[in-house]
């Protein structure tokens, strides 16, 4: 008989964190995240998430054996930024089994409407600054770092629970020999006309990295506040992600706009830690992971870009294109051989088409689901 197990110790966290590994260990595509990332981030004594919000973790049974896992989450800061009463679930993954979903669904369901919520949306791991959206096209690749991966059969099984599309989420592919290179051509105009206006493309500087991201943070909270599901991060979050991210930073691919000292645009590409991860048996790091870790980066061919930004008052200036054509410029003469742009939202259509007039190509479709409760 199957059944529902809340998770309320350090025990039943590693089961929690280690069961995808188990549910994917035939498929090739699979990448394990970091155990101790994922440890971090579930952890409320480690994660700043958890000072304004609240999630309980969720396991299915099936006599002793584990066949599912959900987190149900109630962010209050989603929910006093949108005036909305959300609740999510994310750290979603089952075996092929409806009552399995329908029991996973039911529990995250139950415990945010304790809390209050009048719906339930998802997957996301822990908000839409993280991790996020069901993949439903492009199975055939592992995901790119800080993107998920699922089994096809998932979305029809979170279909029959009641949950329909909130929206889509788009990942594009670009390769360094087949992109547009107008944007490239054009940088040394681009920056010209830009410069006129007392605009400057740089690199990060990597050694005033703490007040560099202070002025990323502000630049991000602006530029994205009308986004679908966007949720300012806190002082505290976004120093917890920009911590993780700096070790892995190439500043040849993290680029900022800057006017008076002030920023007004960012692009953040970053290397493809996925490519190394998928090596790491079970995202541990001890004893052999850790070095392929340290070592692996320089083999590293692709990069994701995962946040363009220009806030408003900036835009339609040229900054984008010329954030974008810095990238692709700095991928020549090195072993980038092309990318990801991700996630994008289907209605953004500016941006989107941005990324199509340099030969970006769909490839993977990610989603979000909602449904009220």
């Amino acid at each position: 008989m199957k059944r529902i197990v809340p998770v309320n110790s350090a025990k039943e966290l590693k089961l929690f964190i280690d069961f995808p590994h188990d549910l994917y260990q035939n498929d090739k595509n699979y990448v394990p995240e970091l155990f101790i990332a994922q440890q971090d981030m579930l952890s409320p004594s480690k994660h700043p998430f958890y000072e304004h919000s609240e999630v309980q973790t969720f396991l299915a049974y099936d006599g002793d054996k584990i066949v599912g896992r959900v987190a149900a989450i109630f962010n209050r800061n989603h929910n006093a930024f949108t005036g909305s009463n959300d609740g999510f679930f994310g750290f979603f993954d089952t075996i092929n089994d409806q009552e399995t979903v329908n029991l996973l669904i039911g529990a995250a369901v139950s415990w945010v409407k304790q809390h209050g919520a009048g719906a339930l949306m998802g997957p996301v791991n822990l908000s839409t600054n993280d991790t996020c959206g069901l993949l439903i096209e492009g199975f055939d690749r592992p995901a790119m770092a800080m993107m998920g991966y699922n089994a096809p059969y998932y979305q029809q099984l979170l279909e029959n629970t009641g949950l329909v599309k909130k929206t889509d989420l788009l990942a594009y592919e670009i390769n360094v020999n087949t992109a547009n290179d107008k944007s490239v051509r054009l940088i040394e105009a681009l920056e010209g006309r830009l410069e006129r206006s007392g605009i400057v493309i740089r690199k990060i500087n990597l050694k005033d990295f703490k007040n560099e991201v202070i002025k990323i943070r502000e630049v991000y909270n602006k530029a994205w506040d009308k986004n679908l599901g966007f949720v300012p991060m806190t002082e505290k979050e976004f120093d917890y992600l920009a911590k993780d991210l700096k070790m892995i930073l190439d500043p040849n691919f993290c680029l900022v706009a800057e006017k008076d000292g002030q920023l007004v645009g960012f692009v953040l590409g970053i290397p493809d830690i996925n490519q190394i991860l998928i090596k790491i048996k079970r995202g541990r790091l001890l004893p052999t992971g850790i070095f392929k870790l340290l070592f692996g980066k320089k083999d590293i061919t692709r990069i994701r870009v995962l946040t363009l930004g220009v806030i408003e008052g900036y835009r339609k200036m040229g900054i984008e294109a010329c954030l974008y054509g810095h990238i692709i410029k700095n991928t020549y003469g090195t072993k980038i051989t092309g990318g990801e742009c991700s996630w994008m939202l289907e209605e953004n259509y500016l941006m989107n088409h941005a990324i199509e007039q340099i030969n970006g190509k769909l490839y993977k479709r990610y989603r979000l689901f909602e449904k009220p409760i």
